[in-house]
């Protein structure tokens, strides 16, 4: 028998339990202060339109859905990119999909210049890991967060890229970090921007967010739209399962910014002969959706507005927390859950107290102190403060 899986396991624990005030604040799916599972009403209306189409269900293409997979290079790039001429791009299977294609590319075309290794963020998703091994890549680790000060480790971080060998891979959040919370400010990114053009490195881009993170999809393309305009060619795993609540449909899309036109052809037909084997063709139902979503200016707009109102619930979680927390007793400085950004809270309790949470109070959250905000209502809000008191007084 393998483990099993830190975060999908933790559901299945969660779902035996018989306590009546047991919390799951582990995964990261939104939901609605109903506790409930949230679809949006733009991603509804968009449904009934690709339903009364009466389209087919054949395969598509290798790289996907291609009105799709246009919509979302300008979702994330801009409508203005320099590099909208030489943008690589296939369909995925969500951002692990995605990740898992640019990994195996990595792997197979530049593993020797890479020493077969991505730098990934101390902490990073737990996933991203074994998603770089199975695709033959080992990961070490450049410093992103200070446990002491419960805050970015920027001079740390730039200190790392730094000193890594020239033309390396870097994985970057593109917004709201996972675990963390925390992003580089503006300025920050371009720092580093500056700093990996210097040293040759390759920013690998995984967002997962846009649009959701600060409730504005351009706000949240800032770096990637940055890095790119900085002459950077950047790899790009995007995913439509949070900001869009398409968690199910499995839609993503993998982009490398190429050198020229003719370069992209070639990227083109290797991802190609990358994916035939892997998955063959990627879902075409999602990828329909966000497609009528992205091309149609009313429903693009009404979605922008839904998104904007998990984001701001979000941040009203954040808020109501540390009025909580104080409200139970705590004498604890909790800034830094209404400072980060995202639908996760970096709590900063330890793994005995997550212990304690999850055997003690039946709030099911992972070791690493992680806490998903989505899963937080007003209803139950209360109930987990005063266990976070308990745990951390």
């Amino acid at each position: 028998m393998g483990p099993p899986d830190p975060i999908l396991g933790l559901s299945e624990r969660f779902q035996k339990d018989t306590f009546p005030q047991k919390v799951n604040v582990g995964v990261g799916a939104y939901r609605g202060d109903d506790g409930k599972p949230h679809v949006l009403e733009s991603v509804r209306t968009a449904e009934k339109r690709v339903l009364e189409a009466g389209m087919n269900h054949e395969y598509a293409p290798i790289v996907g859905v291609q009105s799709y997979v246009n919509k979302s290079l300008e979702f994330v790039y801009g409508s203005d990119s320099p590099a909208a001429d030489r943008t690589a791009a296939v369909q995925a299977l969500s951002g692990t999909g995605a990740l898992r294609v640019c990994f195996s590319f990595l792997s197979r075309f530049m593993g020797d210049q890479l020493g077969n290794k991505i730098y990934m963020p101390q902490p990073t998703w737990g996933n991203h890991i074994p998603i770089a091994n199975d695709s033959g890549l080992d990961v070490e680790f450049y410093k992103y967060y200070d446990d002491d000060k419960m805050w970015m480790d920027f001079s740390g971080m730039l200190a790392d890229v730094k000193k890594a060998p020239d033309g390396s891979a870097f994985l970057l959040h593109a917004c709201a970090h996972n675990p963390t919370g925390i992003d580089p400010t503006v300025e920050e990114w371009k720092e580093l921007s500056s700093l990996m053009k210097e040293k040759k490195h390759i920013p690998v881009f995984d967002s997962a967010y846009q649009g959701f993170a600060s409730g504005n999809s351009e706000v949240d393309a800032f770096a990637i739209r940055h890095f790119v305009e900085e002459g950077h060619n950047i790899a790009l795993c995007q995913s439509y399962a949070k900001n869009f609540g398409l968690y199910g449909e499995r839609i993503g899309t993998f982009s490398i910014v190429c050198g020229d036109e003719e370069e992209k052809e070639r990227v083109l037909s290797q991802l190609k002969i990358l994916i035939r084997p892997m998955y063959s063709n990627p879902p075409i139902y999602g990828a329909r959706i966000v497609d009528e979503i992205l091309s149609d200016d009313k429903l693009r707009a009404q979605w922008s507005g839904e998104c904007k109102g998990m984001a701001d619930r979000i941040i009203e979680m954040r808020e109501a927390m540390v009025s909580e927390l104080a409200a139970a007793g705590s004498t604890k400085d909790w800034s830094h859950v209404t400072r980060q950004i995202g639908m996760f809270c970096f709590s900063g309790l330890s793994p005995d107290q997550v212990d304690t949470m999850v055997n003690t109070h039946h709030i099911y959250m992972t070791k690493n102190g992680r806490i998903s905000m989505a899963g937080i209502t007003s209803q139950n809000i209360r109930y987990i403060a005063q266990a976070m008191h308990e745990v951390s007084k």
